[in-house]
This record gives C-alpha cells, sequence and structure tokens, in this order.
C-alpha cells in the first residue's frame, strides 16, 4: 500500500515538473466564427486569447490549429491534441471530454427570410417547414429533438454554416437554425441583405473540451484552476467582451 502511495506520488511530480518546463497544450478547432477563424494563416478569435492567457498564466506554451470539426474531434480523440472549442455540453461528449469551467453564453434561434412574419416563440411556429442546419452538430441534434416533438418539419442537414445561409437567401429553405451569433457573422461575411433572425429557441453555453484518454487530469485541473481564477479577475469577460460577445456567468 505505501509503494503504491509513493508511486503515485512520484507520477504526481513528474507531471507537475513537465508542466512547468516545456510542456505544451495542442487545441483543435474549426472555421466558426465569431468564435473561432483564421487571419493571414493564424488561428485567431476570442477563445484563442483566453486560452494564451491562461497557458501564460501556467508558463507553458499552446498551440492551435484549425481544421473541419469531424478532424477536429478526431485528432483529440486519437491523442494528437490535447483539447479542443469551442464545445457545447451534451451526455455523449462528456463521456470522453472533460470540461473546462462554462467560457460564453450564446443561443441556438431561427433565420428566415426578411418578408417571412415569423416571431418564433413555440416549436409549432415552425411546423411545416423545411429547416437548414449544420450537422453532425450539436445543433442539429437540437433540431432533431424540436422534429420528435412536432413531427411536421423537414430537417436539411447541410455539411457547413454557409452553404444553409446561401440556401435560404435563394428561398430554397424557409428557415436556417444556427447559433445567433454564428448566424449574424455569416450574414455580414456573405453580404446577405434578404435574412433576419427571428428569435431564440435555446441558451447555449459554450466550453473547452479535453481528452479524458489522453491528458493527465491533474494537468487539466490546474488549466480550469487557472482559467477559474483569471475570471475572477474579470480579465476573461473582459476579452469576451471586446468581440461584443456575452460572458458565462
Amino acid at each position: 500500500m505505501k509503494k503504491g502511495l509513493n508511486l503515485s506520488l512520484i507520477f504526481l511530480l513528474l507531471s507537475l515538473t513537465s508542466l512547468a518546463h516545456g510542456a505544451q497544450l495542442k487545441f483543435t478547432t474549426q472555421d466558426f466564427a465569431p468564435f473561432s477563424y483564421e487571419i493571414d494563416g493564424t488561428v485567431s478569435g476570442p477563445l484563442v486569447e483566453i486560452i494564451t492567457e491562461v497557458c501564460k498564466e501556467m508558463k507553458i506554451d499552446c498551440s492551435f490549429q484549425l481544421m473541419p470539426w469531424a478532424r477536429a474531434q478526431k485528432e483529440v480523440k486519437d491523442g494528437e491534441a490535447n483539447g479542443l472549442f469551442v464545445i457545447g455540453w451534451n451526455r455523449e461528449r462528456s463521456e470522453w471530454l472533460y470540461f473546462s469551467p462554462p467560457i460564453l453564453n450564446t443561443e441556438y434561434g431561427f433565420f428566415v427570410l426578411n418578408d417571412n412574419p415569423l416571431e418564433f416563440k413555440q416549436v409549432s411556429d415552425i411546423k411545416g417547414y423545411t429547416i437548414g442546419v449544420y450537422g453532425p452538430s450539436n445543433t442539429s441534434v437540437s433540431l432533431g429533438k424540436i422534429k420528435s416533438e412536432i413531427g411536421d418539419l423537414k430537417i436539411d442537414i447541410r455539411p457547413n454554416d454557409e452553404s444553409g445561409f446561401k440556401k435560404l437567401s435563394l428561398g430554397r429553405v424557409d428557415a436556417v437554425y444556427s447559433n445567433r451569433d454564428v448566424g449574424y457573422a455569416l450574414i455580414k461575411k456573405l453580404g446577405l441583405k434578404n435574412i433576419r433572425y427571428a428569435g431564440k429557441k435555446e441558451k447555449q453555453t459554450y466550453f473547452i473540451g479535453f481528452s479524458k484518454q489522453h491528458n493527465d487530469k491533474q494537468v487539466i485541473k490546474r488549466f480550469n484552476e487557472t482559467l477559474r481564477t483569471l475570471q475572477q479577475q474579470g480579465r476573461i469577460q473582459a476579452i469576451i467582451k471586446q468581440y461584443f460577445l456575452e460572458p458565462a456567468e
């Protein structure tokens, strides 16, 4: 028993020593403006700034790669990267990911054409609609739950966010179900003048996720504790507000 405790202590000390001397955390993300995107080949956005601040406090190096979402998740599952962002919580993800403290709040809702009078209040408002959504994703799972509730609803799953908004602008779907802030960013990027936001379905909170299988739990614990300290100091909230986004409570 004593030998086992000694080995555990040695392992912990080695982990902390490694963390203090040249350790690195690698993060993957997707093109998901306004939360993450590339500028001149550099991964940018509020989460990059936040993670960079945490890593500075921990005195470790952190690196970032932007790639398709399916590949970003696979890199973390396979141990090629330590964590990914931004990510919403669900039960399936919680089985293989540690989650950071809540970082920012947003919402899922419906975008429609300007001449559509919809002001979304309840799911029956969209009965009979054909709705575009990016998937597979947390957003498409959420829309699937709505379909199971009202039945008369067609889901048009798109391989990226942009294509759904383009189809809506052309009148080829009745609405798009999307993260509100992502939708606003895409409307601006694509120059779409005929689309508006029709209302919120549900609040969404975003986190950073870390592989349970390929990370030292003590390292992730220290990362999360450092993040909480910066939140208590108001430094994380200040970064988020610079992007006109809502910090988590």
